[in-house]
């Protein structure tokens, strides 16, 4: 996969949590901020909203019978 350089101008408190966050996750710079990129675009997430909607799918008659609308007064 080719790459691209990407310059981005952030405040000095945004510049230290990053130097600081990084590491701790054990990934430079560059890395955490791709990370929270693909992250906030929903790449990362994706393959978990359609495992719970798979979820979803399977247990809806369950889910039905314990929360449905005619268990309503029972709570």
């Amino acid at each position: 996969m080719s790459r691209t350089q990407l310059n981005v101008r952030v405040d000095e408190a945004t510049a230290e949590a990053a130097r600081q966050r990084a590491p701790q996750r054990g990934m430079s710079v560059n890395r955490c901020t791709e990370e929270l990129v693909k992250q906030d675009a929903g790449t990362v997430g994706h393959a978990f909203v359609e495992a719970a909607g798979d979820f979803m799918e399977k247990y809806q008659a369950v889910f039905a019978e314990e929360f449905g609308p005619e268990r309503e007064g029972a709570r």
